[in-house]
């Protein structure tokens, strides 16, 4: 279930009620008074939640999962586990995405309202410059600073001893003690979830949180994107440079360095100590080991193991990597050598 700090519950809702919301139809009619609570991915639904199946390579968790409900293409319909009501859709991303949004809605700081919500609990010490918004059940801790215009969304917990400076956005978020953002930084903004249905696309619901750990500091313009449904964490001491990008589900661990413009993918799995060099990319559901080093520049598009270099595009081991830019230099010098004796 999101978390009910940051997202009202809309449900339960009925199956008929579903598809016909999503243009689904329902396998078994007599399931259209069943109802569900929430929607979840295959392998964490239960079963008051409502999945999807929307790709074939994951069939196999289709029989074991615990949904109450799921939508199916037609040809995986048999698939579905007993107890697991079948709704065929034939864009199943799209129709859970269309569910999400029925069952779920981020909560608001209304206009009605003052810019410091009554709710919010703001300890001893804090320190808020001009035009800054806290929104309902946000709790600040003792000491911690915060910059001109800078806007804490409704139940956003943050420690004590922080530091956030101008025009930062906050929400969907737990942060720890004496971490630090500088201006601009946007922290719990929508992952990059996208349905396509024949060319039309929709906004999949994010529904997950950003744990900044105790000791972070994130620079000027920089972006965390909150999860679709696990939270993005980012760990303790890490240290991340200004116009960097992090996508939902990302997975950072301790004392980790990224340097400007590094961008990492939705699904990443950073280890301890990690290094980024500047303009570094990682693509989606990439595990990159402890101590690793990633050059500037580099495309990551494989695992990199701990303790490895890794520089160029696709990224491999940084001597290869050498080796090969050295090689392609003598060869390209001997081919215009012989062009220019012709």
């Amino acid at each position: 279930m999101p978390d009910p700090r940051f997202f009202e519950f809309l449900g339960p809702v009925s199956l008929a009620e579903l598809a016909e919301l999503t243009g689904s139809v329902l396998a078994n009619q007599a399931d259209g008074e069943r109802r569900v609570e929430s929607a979840a991915p295959l392998g964490r639904a239960g079963p008051r939640d409502i999945a999807f199946l929307g790709d074939r390579r994951h069939v196999a968790s289709l029989a074991d999962t615990r949904a109450g409900a799921c939508f199916i293409r037609s040809e995986y319909a048999e698939g579905a586990p007993a107890g697991c009501a079948v709704l065929v859709a034939r864009a199943p991303q799209m129709a859970y995405a269309l569910a999400a949004i029925r069952l779920f809605r981020p909560r608001r700081h209304s206009i009605t309202d003052p810019a410091i919500h009554p709710d919010a609990v703001l300890e001893e010490g804090v320190m808020l410059s001009h035009g800054v918004v806290i929104g309902p059940g946000a709790r600040i801790g003792a000491r911690t600073e915060i910059g001109a215009n800078t806007v804490i969304g409704p139940g956003v917990a943050m420690g004590r001893d922080c530091v956030i400076g101008s025009n930062a956005s906050i929400g969907h978020a737990l942060i720890g003690d004496r971490v630090t953002l500088f201006s601009g930084a946007m922290i719990g903004e929508a992952g990059f979830g996208v349905a396509d249905l024949g060319g039309d696309k929709a906004d999949v619901p994010q529904l997950g949180r950003v744990i900044l750990q105790d000791g972070v500091t994130v620079g000027a313009g920089s972006c965390i994107d909150r999860g679709a449904w696990d939270d993005t964490v980012v760990g303790e001491n890490t240290k991340i440079d200004n116009l960097v990008q992090i996508a939902h589900n990302v997975r950072i661990g301790r004392n980790c360095v990224l340097a400007a413009q590094t961008g990492i993918s939705g699904s990443v799995n950073v280890g301890d100590n990690v290094q980024f060099g500047g303009r570094a990319g990682v693509s989606d559901h990439i595990d990159i080991g402890d101590r690793a080093r990633i050059a500037a520049a580099a495309g990551v598009m494989n695992n990199v193991p701990a303790d490895e270099t890794w520089g160029g595009a696709p990224a491999r081991q940084l001597r290869q990597f050498m080796r090969e830019t050295a090689w392609l230099i003598r060869k390209a010098g001997v081919e215009r050598r012989t062009s220019a004796d012709d």
